[in-house]
């Protein structure tokens, strides 16, 4: 269970004090809160400085339900805390003295202090800033529309150096702006400010400062981890690794199975390359062989149908002399029949010698006639 201790100090004890300087000796009750705070530093592994200000006694116990069983906290003044870090004998715990913050109070637990501080985190509430009060981290006043009208405002904004104008008749901040860093105080004008824009820097919880783990010292800044992004950034270191164990041929549990495939991949593209027949790829090249078999017929095959015009050039032919047309056979029988005819007829009276010659001419034209049709016969057998 949670152990919450508050020491006071009576009103009329004195401070603590070396007793070299000759003042009375410290009363026992401090001494033994001095020793539990150091027997309890040296019992456990992870100590955290804690910072309680602003702690409302209401936020106090749900932290307290919260954290039941698993830490123990002891909050007590500055200077028992420093003389408990002191007086232990832990390596390097003296480094958590500059951490001593605000209303210091110290945890202590055995468990992991990312794991810790992501619990105290998520169960944190914001608040208002109060005048007086110093601000957490440094307050921002980001970018963007307001629900002011334009007026006072304006010169209100721009006395902490807030950039701001009129669009669609409200008021708008054209760029973000830091009006307090962590540790300043906050006055009350710039309080009210922050609270009439619904800011709410304050966050109201156990702050923790510091963690101190086996000799080191862990801030709050290394303790907020954001765990998407962590886990982002391990995806691809681990994608980073793989790659560059691929490219060197660094064989291990996670890369040999894909090694040994490209290199079985690689070793076929070689043999195929070098045509080499091997029990894995005889297969592969007989039926390359059988392609190329069957393109080189189907080539062949085209070659020789008579369809297509052959791509053999001829040489033309040189052309040959007519030769001179001889009298059909049939002419020569047809004149032999005409002659015999006028032989066994008997003789005719004597022509006059004017009737002779027309018939001889006219017997000369006859045979001519026949001759000029039929030599387009011939030309076109030829052709």
């Amino acid at each position: 269970m949670v152990e919450i201790k508050v020491f006071e100090e009576g009103e009329k004890e004195q401070k603590p004090v070396p007793k070299s300087k000759g003042r009375a000796g410290v009363p026992e009750h401090k001494k033994k809160l001095v020793q539990t705070l150091v027997n309890l530093i040296d019992k456990n592994n992870i100590i955290a400085m804690v910072n309680m200000e602003n702690l409302p006694a209401k936020q106090l116990g749900v932290m307290r339900a919260q954290l039941r069983g698993k830490v123990v906290l002891l909050m007590t003044k500055k200077r028992f805390i420093m003389l408990a870090l002191e007086q232990s004998k832990k390596h390097n715990i003296k480094e958590l003295e500059k951490y001593v913050k605000g209303m210091p109070a110290l945890l202590f637990t055995d468990q992991n202090p990312f794991a810790l501080f992501k619990l105290i985190k998520k169960n944190k509430s914001t608040a208002p800033i109060k005048p007086g009060q110093k601000a957490p981290n440094d307050i921002i006043v980001q970018a963007g529309p307001t629900s002011f009208s334009p007026g006072p405002i304006i010169g209100e904004l721009g006395s902490f150096r807030i950039k701001a104008g009129i669009e669609s008749g409200k008021v708008v901040i054209k760029s973000d702006a830091i009006v307090a860093k962590e540790g300043e105080e906050v006055n009350e004008k710039l309080a009210a400010l922050l609270t009439r824009l619904g800011i709410e820097p304050m966050k109201i919880g156990l702050n923790i400062v510091a963690v101190y783990e086996k000799g080191e010292i862990l801030t709050k800044d290394v303790l907020d981890v954001d765990e998407e992004a962590l886990i982002n950034n391990m995806r691809t270191v681990a994608s980073e690794c793989f790659n560059l164990a691929m490219f060197i041929v660094y064989p291990v549990k996670d890369t040999i199975k894909l090694l040994l495939s490209k290199a079985h991949n690689e070793a076929k593209a070689v043999v195929k390359e070098a045509k080499v027949m091997t029990g894995d790829n005889v297969g592969e090249v007989l039926a390359k062989a059988e392609a190329t078999a069957s393109a080189l017929k189907a080539k062949v095959t085209e070659k020789q149908s008579p369809s297509e015009p052959s791509t053999e050039l001829k040489v033309p032919e040189a052309p040959k002399e007519e030769k001179k047309e001889e009298k059909p056979k049939e002419e020569a029988k047809k004149e032999e029949t005409t002659e015999a005819k006028k032989a066994s007829e008997p003789a005719a009276e004597p022509q006059k010698p004017a009737e002779k010659k027309e018939k001889k001419e006219a017997k000369k034209e006859k045979p001519k006639k026949k001759a000029k049709k039929e030599k387009p016969k011939k030309e076109k057998k030829k052709k």
